[in-house]
């Protein structure tokens, strides 16, 4: 995976048909999408629950991609390695999730994976300052994890903040969150290059017919495309 700043949809697949994920996969990659982001909660970190390893490992082997798995659960540590089984590429755990980010992040690069650190809407840039040298991913949370479908929170400020301390590393900003046509002009403006999108990219297709995935998909980096910074 090499690394470059240009604009990348991630669809997130908690807004597909949870009937038939290997068939949705294959349709937004087909559609455009650059990576399938993959929201794993344990209804305890977050109000709800979703998926485990072993379904990570069976959207893996529809994903031809990148499988960007994004760990909304506490603790982290136990599960990296069954993650790491499963077959994720980008791991991000939150740094509110346990006391020990960097022993977190250490071990999910030991296991293979990239690591990737989150921030909820109410955490600082400040609070990943000094992780920025063992991550390949900083996701900024526009909205409070836990559910799709919620409105976007204006979090610019945090990620001009962030990406003025990433400076020259490799190191992608990540939305996540709340983005449409509407809000990507104003994250990718701030410097975000990853945007994560679930029933923006879903709403209005299926399986079956998956013409609008690639058209929400194009509406979405258009926009982001004509202000990114």
């Amino acid at each position: 995976m090499t690394f470059d700043r240009r604009i990348k949809i991630a669809p997130s697949i908690l807004s597909a048909d949870f009937a038939d994920f290997g068939r949705e996969i294959a349709a937004v990659e087909a559609q455009g999408a650059d990576w399938v982001h993959v929201d794993v909660m344990d209804g305890h970190f977050v109000p709800n629950l979703t998926f485990g390893p072993p379904a990570v490992a069976a959207f893996r082997r529809h994903v031809k991609t990148v499988m960007d798995v994004h760990l909304m659960i506490a603790p982290v540590d136990p599960w990296i390695d069954a993650f790491a089984r499963a077959g994720a590429d980008i791991l991000t755990a939150h740094v509110e999730a346990g006391p020990h980010i960097h022993r977190t992040l250490q071990a999910i690069r030991a296991a293979g994976m990239r690591p990737g650190v989150a921030l909820n809407p109410g955490t600082p840039a400040e609070a990943v300052a000094h992780v920025l040298d063992l991550v390949d991913l900083v996701c900024v949370m526009t909205v409070n994890p836990g559910f799709g479908g919620q409105g976007f929170i204006d979090m610019t400020g945090k990620i001009r903040a962030l990406r003025a301390m990433i400076g020259d590393r490799p190191v992608h900003i990540e939305i996540d969150g709340g983005v449409t046509p509407a809000t990507a002009p104003r994250v990718a403006a701030a410097g975000a290059d990853v945007l994560v999108a679930g029933s923006a990219v879903f709403k209005g297709g299926s399986a079956d017919d998956p013409a609008p995935y690639g058209a929400n998909i194009a509406a979405i980096r258009a926009a982001a495309v004509a202000v990114a910074a």
